[in-house]
């Protein structure tokens, strides 16, 4: 199970260090092409979203590898889970119906929290 978690985690958080980093660095129109909800987000709102995302990817990793607080690791999934939850709602009230990339991020965020119960 351990094993388990480590490939989930590390590839849920590269995933959300990219996502994240780039949504604090770009601008509104840089992002445009890959994420439209950014015109209807002001975008101190959008920065710190890419916050939270970088701040879970790191979450996710550091404090199982230094055994310092490893209970964060099962908070940095289930924040993913309700993110993601979030961004399902906000693509479904734009009238976006492609989703799939969000759900299966909420599976692999579950899994995630699943796995990480051994920090616990």
């Amino acid at each position: 199970m351990n094993i388990a978690y480590w490939i989930v985690a590390g590839l849920l958080s590269l995933f959300y260090l990219y996502g994240g980093g780039v949504k604090v660095v770009r601008s509104r129109e840089q992002l445009r092409p890959m994420m439209a909800w950014v015109d209807t987000t002001p975008m101190p709102a959008v920065r710190a979203i890419g916050v939270v995302e970088v701040l879970g990817a790191l979450g996710l990793v550091l404090p199982p590898l230094t055994g310092v607080a490893p209970w964060l690791a099962l908070v940095a999934a289930v924040g993913f889970v309700v993110l993601q939850l979030g961004a399902v709602r906000v693509h479904l009230k734009l009238g976006d119906r492609q989703i799939a990339l969000n759900a299966t991020l909420i599976a692999v965020s579950v899994a995630a929290v699943w796995l990480s119960t051994t920090w616990v």
